[in-house]
């Protein structure tokens, strides 16, 4: 095993919800809040609404996590009413929307201000790129939560056209990582963490990297071999 180089950070699971799939967050909220619907009428709401941003610029380059939040929730709120789920008045809507989307941010408040602590150290000993699934606008989410002097490059699906599983992502930010260094480093040199077994760490192995699991609750029962990823993680600050 080559000593490690440089890092390649996942955003969405990782450094915004402590390993948490992002599903399971929204759950959790719906359930402190009381919004009166089962687990699986919001999994089905949580699809509808993921597919639906997935296929739609809906999510605008210059749109906060805290605006891209709120329009998330809207869709699943819009759905679970339309499907028949929740019979909501105008105003109980409103008022539930509000309360998970408060909820829900202040949460992410709290272990991005974590993260970037962590982060802060890990830059003063490697050089970092980031390697996310998002909307186009991770730029402006990174400004917001305080990670955007941290990393030397943004490989984002929204921009480059390839999205995880696909290994191809991870080469280029290998790619995107060596731009930044005098001497280039090998795929062996690169460490990449992240939260999700089949997005992140199946597919950084095929691009020859070394990986980080970032273990928290997922969105199925499915166990893995944990001996596939160099390292399993169940805190960020495992990595200092």
């Amino acid at each position: 095993m080559n000593p490690i180089k440089g890092i390649i950070f996942d955003y969405g699971g990782t450094l915004d919800t402590a390993g948490c799939h992002w599903g399971q967050m929204l759950w959790h909220a719906y359930e402190r809040q009381q919004v009166p619907v089962t687990e699986q009428q919001f999994r089905d709401a949580y699809v509808h609404g993921e597919r639906t941003l997935g296929r739609n610029p809906i999510i605008k380059p210059d749109d906060t996590f805290h605006r891209t939040l709120s329009t998330k929730i809207r869709l699943e709120m819009e759905y679970l009413c339309t499907q028949g789920a929740w019979n909501a008045s105008e105003t109980e809507f409103k008022q539930k929307h509000e309360a998970v989307l408060n909820d829900l941010y202040a949460e992410v408040q709290r272990i991005t201000a974590h993260s970037a602590d962590v982060l802060s150290e890990l830059h003063q000993r490697y050089p970092m790129v980031l390697v996310s699934n998002f909307y186009g606008n991770i730029a402006c989410v990174l400004r917001e939560f305080g990670f955007d002097h941290l990393f030397l490059d943004i490989v984002e699906s929204a921009v480059v056209g390839i999205r995880k599983p696909d290994p191809r992502i991870f080469t280029l930010g290998v790619e995107a990582l060596n731009r930044h260094l005098e001497t280039p480093l090998v795929p062996s040199e690169i460490l990449v963490v992240g939260d999700s077994f089949y997005k992140d760490i199946l597919p950084a192995r095929k691009a020859g990297c070394q990986t980080a699991w970032f273990k928290g609750e997922g969105w199925t029962e499915e166990t893995y071999e944990e001996s596939v990823p160099d390292l399993v993680i169940n805190d960020l600050s495992e990595l200092l």
